[in-house]
């Protein structure tokens, strides 16, 4: 009975000083809470640039698509690929079999047709005479001269008959239209081409690879900000760490939507000089839109910050121009407002101008949940009691 009387007060004791003890430790929850933690970013000077990404595929500057404009069989394949090739040089040839029928065939019509026309010719020279003195009727004469003109009707058929197999010889001999390099060859030897209503595709050859060009296709909501001779620099995935540059060249004006997304094809000029950038590579393309040399630059978060004894002001709405603050962070903990000039943005960074602020300075980017989050944890009991006397 007497273990059971003191056990009870002692315990009521025990108690009493541990939540002592945890009052004491937490009492400075409502001040912690008062002061939270910021997140802060410090004031450079530097290069400002505002971009427009987007993705296109490299190709030569002048392609040339080579096919043949008669039918027969490669007789021979005489490039291969990556050859470089001259103007008139021999890519392929076909068999040569009925081209030199053909013109065989047109020149023994051709003298048919002569021979006949020097014995129409012949016959009307020796009937001549005998009509102009009456002793031929016009009825005998007209079809001698009617003979004449249908032989020399032949003649001139026959001529353009032979004129064709000639061409069509000459043909089979498939030659290069430019001076390049070949990037596509789709026959080889023994392979039969038909050159109907589409003339089939034999070689693909690029004029000069030392100039190259990027298709690039660029969103409705950022064309506008796409023109001419812009600097543009891109990357391709064969040689992530290396920075190439081009120019705008045209911005076609030809729209393409693909699922309900309108985007514009712009050319851009790059020189390749060391042979890296092949047709047909994917590149990741950067048009530099805005660009300042020498700028206090600071981050976009820094003009969207403001202090929580501020947040419930209203807003009106300003101008681009028109004066922005940012609050630096002070050695006591304290925030100074800085009025500041908005100069450009890229969404990350941007460039401010203002008298009363410079390279160094710490400027409030936002809270800094986690602090924040760890102080309310700490200072639980003291919010607790807070909530209680209110």
């Amino acid at each position: 009975m007497k273990k059971s009387r003191l056990f009870w007060p002692i315990l009521s004791f025990v108690l009493l000083l541990l939540v002592g003890g945890v009052y004491l430790f937490f009492a400075d929850g409502d001040s912690a809470l008062k002061s939270p933690s910021y997140q802060s970013s410090t004031v450079t000077r530097g290069p400002f640039e505002r971009t427009v990404s987007s993705t296109g595929t490299l190709a030569a500057v002048e392609t040339v698509t080579v096919g043949t404009e008669v039918s027969g069989t490669i007789d021979q394949v005489r490039v291969d690929f990556n050859d470089k090739v001259t103007k008139g040089e021999v890519l392929a040839t076909l068999k040569p079999d009925l081209f030199v029928a053909a013109v065989a065939e047109g020149e023994a019509t051709m003298a048919r047709v002569r021979a006949d026309l020097a014995q129409a010719e012949r016959e009307l020279e020796r009937s001549l005479p005998l009509y102009e003195k009456g002793y031929l009727a016009e009825q005998e004469f007209l079809p001698l001269r009617y003979n004449v003109d249908r032989s020399r009707a032949a003649v001139d058929s026959a001529q353009a008959s032979l004129a064709r197999a000639t061409t069509n010889q000459r043909n089979a001999t498939i030659r290069s239209p430019i001076d390049g390099t070949v990037i596509q060859r789709s026959i080889d030897a023994g392979q039969t081409v038909a050159a109907s209503l589409n003339t089939p595709e034999l070689f693909v050859i690029a004029r000069d690879l030392a100039r190259m060009q990027i298709e690039a296709d660029v969103d409705e909501t950022d064309i506008g900000q796409i023109r001419p001779e812009q600097p543009v620099r891109f990357f391709v995935q064969s040689y992530p760490e290396r920075r190439f540059t081009g120019v705008v060249r045209q911005v076609r004006l030809q729209p393409e939507t693909v699922q309900n997304v309108v985007t514009y094809t712009v050319i851009v000029a790059a020189d390749n000089p060391d042979g890296l950038l092949l047709p047909g590579m994917t590149a990741t393309v950067d048009f530099v839109v805005e660009q300042i040399e020498d700028a206090l630059l600071v981050p976009a978060a820094a003009l969207r910050f403001t202090p929580a004894a501020e947040r419930g002001t209203p807003r009106k709405k300003r101008a681009a121009s028109a004066p922005r603050t940012v609050y630096a962070l002070q050695s006591d903990g304290t925030l100074q407002p800085r009025p500041v000039t908005l100069i450009a943005s890229n969404g990350q960074q941007s460039a401010i101008s203002g008298a009363e602020i410079k390279a160094g300075e710490l400027v409030i980017t936002g809270i800094d949940q986690t602090a924040d989050e760890s102080k309310k944890s700490f200072s639980l009991f003291g919010a607790m009691r807070g909530k209680r006397q209110r």
